[in-house]
């Protein structure tokens, strides 16, 4: 009588099952090193970063110029956008937009330091999300500058669109959860040297320009976030973005 072939059994027995034990706690223990290292390279915040996949300095790094296709898609928005004169000042007031920077994505920090935190290199952040060190490449001036929390106002959160002229622009007719919205956004905000950012005020792109390497990337900013709150922009100012526009790569 012919026997069937026998079968391999498809258990494993303890031997295997200790040695597959033993890669995973090898594994286990590579990953911790490598994340320690992580943390005394980079800090705590920078280590995290990098395993997201982020700049482990948490900065944006040097601005550099943009795109002929930032230009291109910049240039197309630009048109839909209507021109008119700002309007009157009237009664203006900042607590129009809110009176203080708020937490409006329920992180546990406010906008200002979420700000810094993103803009900064080599940043250092307290337990309570204050930002108390870091380095910024600053994009209106082009300076590298040192930040600390004794001395704050050296580095300021600025509004690309600013509220005043946005006010003037179409912004009064907003309700108040639309403008804290816009004077909270992200992609309207960026860290700056303190006294570039007075010396900008509430001027358009036809009156103030960052130095001319930032000057691509401030226009496609400044066309889009106008473009998505369907603000208006003075003829000046189109010109102005218009120029700032012809520096893209």
């Amino acid at each position: 009588m012919s026997r069937s072939p026998r079968r391999p059994s498809s258990s494993r027995g303890p031997r295997d099952r200790r040695r597959t034990g033993a890669y995973i706690t090898i594994v286990a223990a590579l990953a911790i090193v490598a994340f320690v290292v992580l943390v005394i390279d980079h800090g705590l915040t920078g280590a995290l970063r990098v395993l997201v996949g982020q700049d482990p300095e948490g900065g944006r790094g040097t601005p550099g110029p943009g795109t002929s296709a930032d230009a291109e898609q910049a240039q197309r928005l630009l048109a839909e956008i209507p021109v008119e004169e700002p309007r009157p000042r009237g009664d203006y007031e900042r607590d129009e937009f809110g009176s203080s920077w708020v937490d409006t994505d329920d992180n546990g920090c406010s906008t200002r330091h979420d700000i810094l935190a993103r803009d900064l290199d080599r940043v250092q952040v307290a337990g309570d999300c204050k930002v108390t060190e870091g380095v910024l490449d600053d994009p209106y001036t082009g300076e590298r500058l040192e930040f600390t929390s004794e001395d704050p106002q050296a580095v300021q959160i600025d509004h690309v669109v600013p509220l005043s002229l946005a006010w003037r622009m179409g912004a009064s007719e907003w309700d108040r959860d639309t403008r804290i919205e816009f004077a909270n956004d992200p992609d309207n905000l960026l860290a700056s040297d303190g006294p570039a950012n007075m010396s900008k005020g509430d001027a358009g792109p036809g009156e103030w320009q960052p130095y001319e390497g930032f000057q691509c990337e401030y226009a496609v900013a400044y066309v889009e976030v106008t473009h998505r709150y369907e603000l208006a922009v003075s003829a000046e100012d189109r010109e102005g973005l218009d120029r700032m526009l012809g520096t893209c790569a």
